[in-house]
């Protein structure tokens, strides 16, 4: 495996199938007038994103500062995260479809992630790991690349908090990908 990982490309004894769009339901809470804890959304999410083959994604919900306003009458699902700013967080629900469409990447943000279903590899520089449904990942700022190599999709809920860029060596390691 290269340092940016390889590719799972179907050989010609492998047909992958596209999988049905996600169906994500989001419940939200609140406080109503009076300081009444109440549920405010409870609803499918709608803005299931496609940009590269045998990938999905929804962005549940996000903020713009921290510490986060509980009171901000704002949906954080209608927020643009496509690119973060140092006070920002992200909840978001990957779908990786069986061979999915490699991409090397690199953000700055510390992700907590959890295996939700299926299982998957994550490339980094020379290392693979497996991860499976039940298992946990905490992603800092590292170059990674994900590859499902099963025939089920793999499902990952990501919460992504904004983090300083790493500097090694007096080298910055930008976000990108």
């Amino acid at each position: 495996m290269g340092a940016f990982g390889a590719s799972h490309r179907p050989s010609g004894s492998e047909v992958f199938k596209r999988c049905d769009p996600m169906k994500i339901r989001r419940v939200i809470t609140g406080h109503d007038a009076n300081g009444k804890a109440v549920v405010t959304h409870d609803e499918l999410c709608t803005n299931i994103l496609s940009r590269r083959d045998f990938h999905q994604s929804c962005v549940v919900w996000s903020t713009g500062q921290l510490p986060v306003d509980n009171l901000d009458s704002n949906d954080g699902y209608t927020r643009d995260v496509s690119t973060l700013s140092k006070q920002d967080t992200v909840f978001r629900i990957v779908q990786y479809d069986p061979g999915v469409a490699p991409r090397n990447h690199r953000t700055e943000t510390i992700d907590y992630a959890v295996v939700m279903s299926g299982a998957i590899d994550m490339d980094l520089d020379g290392q693979t790991v497996h991860l499976q449904q039940g298992d946990v990942l905490v992603q800092r700022g590292t170059i990674h690349n994900w590859v499902n190599k099963g025939t089920e999709p793999c499902v990952i809920a990501f919460v992504l908090i904004a983090a300083k860029p790493i500097d090694l060596n007096h080298q910055t390691l930008h976000a990108h990908g």
